[in-house]
């Protein structure tokens, strides 16, 4: 999908993703067009999901109408031509991105914003008898079949999700919402959390001992120290030799960066990302700007979050403007003290910040879905 040809006077600036830093280039761009900028977005999903959501929406809070950006709808609002296709290249010398369906796309600054791949080899038989949870848009598809069979009086009881960390928390509390009554006097669901490296072992002790008591309270078994190597379909045997049985794996642990990255010749991070300065612009490639996901600083490590990519969004917007018009760029350093609020999937939630402000509530659950809605309407008001 194609619109009206560019001006080849114009600056060729092409988007490549739709994830969360991109929504809001483009949504900059329609407000306020930049003079001499011709722009094309290429993504293979024309709706993108805001991960901030995803445990609403599993919980069965929020529709999922409500947790996605309409790409095309954005794309027309700012003017962006669109090729709905994935990225599967990118010749540097030329300055061209491959598509794999198309021709290939001329630009004059490239930026990537593409997310991450499930990266399951760590855990044999996990591509096969897993469900990862990234790329959100995949695991939706699946997560939906998964909860037609728990509907089942036969379906899956068992439900075992690979990963202490945030996503894995909120997802396992979300599940048990989600999963209330439905097995009607018939046997229970049961759900256990393999936290290998602890309960978000990343945020301070006190969204630690909250998260545990939130799972705990929601009669979800934790196993800690549990390092899945294998899942078959009878459940997943750790490095240790124990094995836990179960109906339905779901993964939410290690993620790379799309895997043609690596025949690009960039400067990429042991996970695949590309390495950019805090320009957000490559470290070999000026033309080139990472995002989100698919890119790390290289002056600083940050884990993956949604709320980095979220901050950069403004950021890349005016270091593009820039790039156009031939200015120095901006400098962006990502907190360090970053605010992590954990949906616990019964109206409230736990926010947490730096090494010791932690707290609990249900108008902390409210708090967060404020925040969520008003990033989400920055979208929907859009004229086209």
């Amino acid at each position: 999908m194609r619109n009206a040809p560019l001006s080849p006077a114009a600056h060729r600036l092409v988007l490549v993703g739709g994830g969360h830093t991109h929504a809001q280039v483009l949504r900059s761009l329609s407000l306020r067009p930049e003079p001499g900028l011709a722009v094309t977005l290429v993504t293979d999903r024309l709706l993108t999901p805001y991960s901030g959501m995803l445990p609403g929406h599993v919980a069965g809070v929020y529709r999922r109408s409500e947790m996605h950006i309409d790409l095309e709808r954005l794309a027309a609002a700012s003017g962006a031509a669109l090729v709905a296709s994935p990225a599967v290249g990118i010749d540097r010398r030329t300055k061209r991105l491959i598509v794999a369906e198309g021709p290939p796309v001329p630009y004059d600054t490239l930026a990537l914003n593409i997310g991450v791949t499930p990266d399951l080899s760590g855990i044999a038989g996990a591509e096969r008898h897993a469900v990862p949870v990234k790329p959100i848009g995949a695991f939706l598809a699946r997560l939906d079949a998964l909860m037609a069979d728990a509907a089942r009086p036969d379906g899956p009881r068992r439900l075992v999700l690979v990963g202490g960390g945030a996503a894995g928390v909120e997802l396992a509390l979300a599940l048990r919402t989600r999963l209330a009554g439905m097995a009607d006097g018939g046997r229970p669901f049961w759900i256990g959390l393999l936290a290998g490296n602890g309960v978000v072992p990343t945020l301070n002790a006190g969204v630690q001992r909250r998260a545990r008591a939130a799972l705990e309270r929601h009669r979800i078994s934790v196993i800690d120290g549990f390092r899945a190597v294998e899942v078959n379909g009878d459940g997943v045997r750790a490095q240790d030799g124990r094995f836990i049985a179960a109906d339905a794996v779901l993964v939410s642990t290690a993620a790379r960066a799309p895997s043609w990255l690596s025949g690009t010749d960039l400067k990429l991070a042991p996970d695949g990302s590309v390495q950019t300065h805090r320009t957000l612009t490559a470290v070999d490639d000026g033309a080139l700007f990472a995002v989100g996901d698919c890119a790390v600083v290289a002056e600083e490590s940050r884990p993956k979050a949604g709320v980095f990519a979220v901050r950069q969004g403004p950021v890349l917007a005016e270091n593009l403007r820039r790039r156009v018009r031939g200015e120095t760029l901006l400098s962006h350093a990502a907190q360090r003290d970053y605010l992590a609020i954990l949906a616990t999937g019964d109206g409230r939630a736990i926010a947490g910040r730096g090494g010791w402000f932690a707290i609990e509530g249900r108008w902390v659950w409210r708090w967060k879905d404020w925040i969520d809605r008003r990033f989400m309407a920055l979208f929907s008001s859009l004229e086209t």
